[in-house]
């Protein structure tokens, strides 16, 4: 156990030393975040593969030897990916980083208080980043859906007022805010550097996770090889999102109930070891310092992230 107290203590120190020395290479130079980061608005476009590619590649972490250590890896695409959608300001390998940084403290603090929850607080701590990345991209992904509505009502008037299916991506761009304003301009970009309409509308869902945004550029798309009212279309489809919506929010409503009891169901044993901590401490020290103590914890540990789990799975109700 010490030795493993010895190289977790090494490794945190390693990931400490070159955490703050990226930190630092990017607060000297702030300018080479901001155009890495236009930069990398431009590079899920389809001309100029093998130059986009090195982009990309070349923007997964600052430090050179994670670098190349993260391109050897297929996955680390579909994390990419994820960052993209979150729109987060930091590579791939600033969270890697943070992840082992925040395990090597997850193990090193299981070890000396809580040795059965090792494993289940390495694993948790190590995940944290991630987790605010996908809850990030989630709460990005739902603004846009929010916003698309809006965006194809301004598109339709745009297109009844005589303007050209571009100029109202244009106004799109400007006068919505992200993440649907930045996801269009990139569109606009992509066309203005040579791609074609359609092509630049099918590399819009590799970037935004929306099915309701497939209704829009299969409508597109179609209506430019067969012709047809677009702005009439547009507008059906706006509404058919925005009964989606309201549809939605009325079973939420009815869920609400079971998302309640599920809150008062998690925080519950909290609450009675908190109380029990004050009420009577010679009670609940047992369970911290008694072997068999530490492993009911563990194992209530790990059925309450089981419960969480299947409650979540009955109250969320896909429309």
């Amino acid at each position: 156990m010490n030795i493993l107290i010895g190289i977790g203590i090494f490794v945190l120190t390693l990931f400490l030393v070159e955490g703050g020395y990226y930190l630092f290479e990017r607060i000297k130079n702030p300018e080479k975040k901001q155009v890495l980061r236009r930069l990398r608005g431009f590079s899920s476009t389809q001309y100029e593969n093998e130059i986009i590619d090195i982009m990309r590649k070349s923007a997964l972490s600052g430090v050179p030897w994670l670098n190349q250590v993260l391109l050897s890896f297929r996955w680390t695409d579909k994390l990419n990916r994820l960052l993209e959608q979150a729109d987060t300001e930091y590579t791939l390998g600033v969270f890697i980083l943070l992840s082992v940084l925040m395990a090597s403290g997850g193990f090193l603090i299981g070890s000396w208080l809580a040795p059965p929850l090792i494993i289940p607080l390495t694993l948790f701590l190590g995940m944290l980043p991630f987790f605010y990345i996908y809850f990030k991209k989630k709460r990005r992904m739902e603004k846009f859906q929010r916003q698309l509505p809006e965006a194809l009502d301004l598109i339709a008037r745009a297109l009844k007022a005589g303007h050209a299916f571009t100029g109202g991506l244009r106004m799109v761009a400007d006068e919505l805010d992200d993440p649907i304003g930045t996801e269009f301009k990139k569109v606009l970009h992509e066309i203005n550097f040579g791609v074609g309409i359609a092509e630049a509308l099918k590399n819009l869902p590799n970037r935004v996770e929306c099915p309701n945004l497939k209704f829009f550029i299969i409508s597109v798309i179609i209506q430019r090889e067969t012709g047809g009212n677009l702005a009439d279309i547009l507008e059906k489809i706006a509404h058919l999102i925005r009964e989606r919506f309201n549809l939605q929010n009325r079973v939420q409503v009815l869920s609400a109930e079971g998302k309640l009891s599920a809150i008062i169901l998690i925080t519950i044993p909290f609450f009675i070891a908190l109380a029990l901590s004050v009420l009577n401490p010679g009670y609940i020290k047992t369970l911290i310092i008694d072997p068999a103590g530490k492993g009911l914890m563990g194992f209530a540990f790990i059925m309450m992230i089981i419960g969480i789990f299947v409650m979540k799975r009955m109250i969320q109700i896909k429309v």
